[in-house]
Order: C-alpha cells, then sequence, then structure tokens
C-alpha cells in the first residue's frame, strides 16, 4: 500500500468521525425560572455545534415552559424561542405522566412539542437505545 493511498484512508477514517452528527438529550424537570437558562444553553450548543442533533425533554415542573402563554422573570413568553430553537431541528417532548398527575389539558402543550408516555422513561431510551449523549443543565 503506497504512503498516499494509506493517508487518505486515514484521512477518510477520521472525516467519518468528524462527520457523525453528536445527539444530545437535555433533561428538563426545574421550573420557568430556569427555563431561559436552559435554552439559552440549547442556542449555544446549537452556534459551537449547528449539526447536532438535540432533543429536550421535560417532565415534572420542567413542561411548564412549554404550555401555553408561559413567560420569564421578565414577562417574554418562551413559545417565540421555542418555535425557533424548533426551526432548527431542536425537538421538545413533555411527559404524559405530568399532563396527568398535574391535571393539565394536553391541548395547552405547545404545537412545537410532542407528547410522550413517560418524560424519564424517554431519557432514558434515547440514551439506551439511541445513544444520545445525556446532559442536565
Amino acid at each position: 500500500m503506497s504512503h498516499a493511498f494509506a493517508s487518505l484512508i486515514l484521512a477518510l477514517s477520521f472525516g467519518a468521525v468528524h462527520a457523525q452528527d453528536i445527539k444530545v438529550v437535555y433533561h428538563v424537570n426545574t421550573g420557568v425560572e430556569t427555563a431561559a437558562g436552559i435554552l439559552g444553553n440549547v442556542r449555544n450548543h446549537l452556534s459551537a455545534d449547528p449539526s447536532a442533533k438535540i432533543v429536550v425533554v421535560t417532565h415534572g415542573l420542567g413542561i411548564d415552559f412549554l404550555l401555553d402563554g408561559a413567560k420569564d422573570s421578565k414577562g417574554r413568553e418562551f413559545s417565540g424561542v421555542v418555535s425557533d430553537l424548533s426551526g432548527k431541528g431542536v425537538q421538545f417532548r413533555v411527559c404524559n405522566n405530568t399532563l396527568i398527575s398535574r391535571n393539565i389539558d394536553a391541548n395547552k402543550v405547545s404545537m412545537d412539542a410532542k407528547i410522550v408516555p413517560s418524560g424519564v422513561a424517554e431519557v432514558a431510551r434515547l440514551q439506551a437505545k439511541e445513544g444520545y449523549v445525556y446532559l442536565k443543565p
């Protein structure tokens, strides 16, 4: 094998590693007071790595920023930020167990979010079955 051919094989194999998208699950179970910071982390993550595949899984108080009319401490609705991130490929998932236990109508969940049966089960599934890296902001 020639040196040039070996170099090409090496370059292609390293390129394949770099071309692989990183998949990250952000686990959110804290209320609206932390949501702006978490969404800022997601935005910064995408700025640093636009090819990252990001899923934000929420349960407990973590779903609150994904409910219609939810606002941050400055009175700004989260819907615009969520829609913007969703448009950039970020997926948002809301725990149905939380909706049931808190007696929240599923129609109050942002149109940019998908309801999953269990938030914690979804976090585990993404890690175990789909190779997502876990982040707890």
